[in-house]
């Protein structure tokens, strides 16, 4: 019997139980992701989940990359949308659905996925005019650049901001989201402290709901960066990398997860290069 999209996906968690008990994975996050992209997945290709499990072609899956980029997102994201499919046609998933007499047909994803070239950080001479360029911006530019530049966020989460994000704890405030590209990835959620002097000029201009922030905003921002010198459609991004990046230098590749909200292979492989150790000469003897 070839079961509905829908039946695997309730028995899917209920056997993710029995497999975490043998073997301490998947992880719940992981469950719950893998059930999110699939009905995205099936929503952006026009399919029901009511349908049998083979709709879930390699022509409809193409479909709903189509849709997701014609949503703006990128294709590397629209990509990571679709390998949540993966999940419910896992190995260890087969011999419960053999159990159950469900034939399964296998999964053809897209077999490309294209790696991000490794980061370039800007010249001393560049990041200079960047301070320059930061010192002088006024209300939304200021507000936006610096939920790029001192937090890592993404044109989008900014673009989410409420006051909800603005939390307080033990006399702290602190900046709080799950940023919207990896949610059905990592899922991890940031939290990050916000330093006075950030704090106390947000606060002043009224808070975020009195701050208006809109795309409009980061054409202004693309625009005035690449007469900096950075190049590129999306130039602001680049604020969201230089922050990262010296996070990363600064206080190494957990923290660097920690106000990104990206995974941590990721952090490694874009940022870190293995032949240029942030630290000077040092015996490992003495660190024992």
């Amino acid at each position: 019997m070839i079961p509905t999209i829908e039946r695997i996906m309730k028995t899917y968690p209920l056997i993710a139980q029995i497999e975490r008990a043998k073997t301490g994975r998947p992880g719940d996050a992981t469950v719950k992701n893998v059930l999110r992209g699939t009905a995205l997945v099936c929503s952006a290709a026009g399919i029901s989940t009511h349908c049998k499990v083979t709709a879930l072609t390699r022509k409809n899956i193409d479909k709903s990359l189509a849709h997701f980029i014609s949503r703006g997102l990128s294709r590397l994201t629209a990509l990571s949308y679709v390998s949540k499919l993966q999940g419910l046609f896992a190995r260890w998933c087969l011999p419960y659905y053999k159990d159950a007499g469900w034939e399964i047909p296998p999964l053809e994803l897209p077999a490309f996925r294209a790696q991000a070239p490794r980061y370039e950080r800007p010249s001393s001479e560049l990041l200079g005019k960047v301070k320059t360029w930061y010192k002088g911006l006024k209300k939304d530019k200021w507000v936006a650049a610096t939920m790029m530049l001192e937090f890592g966020m993404r044109n989008s989460d900014v673009l989410r901001l409420t006051e909800a994000n603005f939390i307080e704890k033990a006399n702290t405030r602190f900046l709080q989201y799950t940023p919207h590209k990896t949610e059905l990835s990592s899922g991890r959620r940031v939290l990050w402290p916000i330093h006075d002097d950030i704090w106390k000029r947000i606060k002043r201009y009224g808070g975020i709901k009195a701050v208006d922030i809109t795309t409009e905003t980061f054409h202004k921002i693309n625009a005035e960066l690449r007469i900096l010198g950075f190049t590129g459609s999306k130039a602001s991004y680049e604020l969201r990398k230089i922050c990262i990046d010296h996070v990363y230098q600064k206080f190494g590749a957990e923290m660097a997860v920690s106000i990104s909200g990206d995974d941590i292979k990721t952090i490694i492989k874009y940022y870190a290069d293995p032949s240029q150790p942030n630290v000077g000469a040092i015996r490992i003897f003495d660190l024992i």
